[in-house]
């Protein structure tokens, strides 16, 4: 059995990563395969660094934490396909989140995985849903 949690809760439980992450957290997109787990060494290739709003998300609200602005990666690192990504601390020092990459139904949806060096990567919106079996 699963337990399950009320939204006060849930939302309860992603205003911390705010806090967390810092001022301009920083999200890598990389190729290759996804690490076991957050704290496991990154694998793949960078592909593109974003950088998060300085005011990382607003109060999460229903379960779900809705990040502001992201801004663009103007130049990619190098040509790849994303499969993985990893938020950052604002110093890029301390690993927070990672998840998968797609371009639909994935942790962090893009509107292609194929990065090309140079180019600019984008993230139009990210959201963090709280687990409620």
């Amino acid at each position: 059995m699963a337990l399950k949690f009320s939204s006060a809760i849930r939302t309860a439980m992603l205003d911390p990563i705010t806090t967390n992450v810092g001022t301009t957290a920083k999200l890598r997109i990389y190729s290759g395969s996804r690490p076991a787990n957050v704290a496991a060494a990154i694998t793949g290739t960078l592909l593109a660094e974003l950088t998060c709003n300085a005011t990382f998300a607003p109060a999460a609200s229903g379960g779900v934490l809705t990040l502001n602005s992201i801004t663009s990666d103007s130049s990619a690192d190098a040509t790849g396909t994303a499969t993985h990504f990893r938020l950052w601390n604002s110093a890029g020092s301390t690993a927070m989140i990672d998840g998968d990459v797609g371009t639909s139904g994935s942790d962090l949806n893009l509107n292609t995985v194929s990065i090309v060096a140079a180019a600019t990567v984008s993230v139009t919106s990210f959201t963090i849903t709280a687990p409620n079996a």
